[in-house]
């Protein structure tokens, strides 16, 4: 259940790592960045979660990118090397829609990772191996 908060411009942290996901090129990609400076966090998904929801203000142009996940492969690595969660971009309706921190083990995060942290590829790249 979401919890809506006051529109607000996206943190710097959050900015870091939507513009990491958002470097990685998919068709569609363009228009999507070129939204990221009209996009409002309008919700956060439970009370103390890091994962929001997003809202692009204006009429930017929408990108032809499939509703779901954006095609990137976005894996978050701890200091010590392991992998221990991934983040997820979300698109609806050809807009940014949402940030998801979905997390490896049994308690949540209580911060985004810092986008150092992130390990960033293509579905094409996956799909070749």
């Amino acid at each position: 259940m979401s919890v809506a908060v006051e529109p607000r411009a996206l943190t710097v942290l959050e900015r870091s790592i939507v513009d990491r996901i958002l470097q990685v090129d998919f068709s569609g990609v363009a228009e999507l960045r070129r939204q990221l400076d009209l996009v409002r966090v309008v919700a956060r998904w439970a009370v103390d979660s890091v994962s929001v929801d997003l809202q692009v203000v204006g009429h930017p142009p929408r990108s032809p990118v499939q509703p779901g996940v954006a095609p990137v492969e976005c894996l978050v690595k701890s200091d010590g090397g392991q992998f221990v969660g991934e983040i997820l971009l979300w698109t609806e309706f050809g807009m940014l829609a949402a940030l998801e921190y979905a997390w490896y083990g049994d308690e949540p995060p209580a911060s985004l990772p810092k986008a150092g942290q992130l390990v960033t590829r293509s579905q094409q790249q996956l799909l070749r191996g």
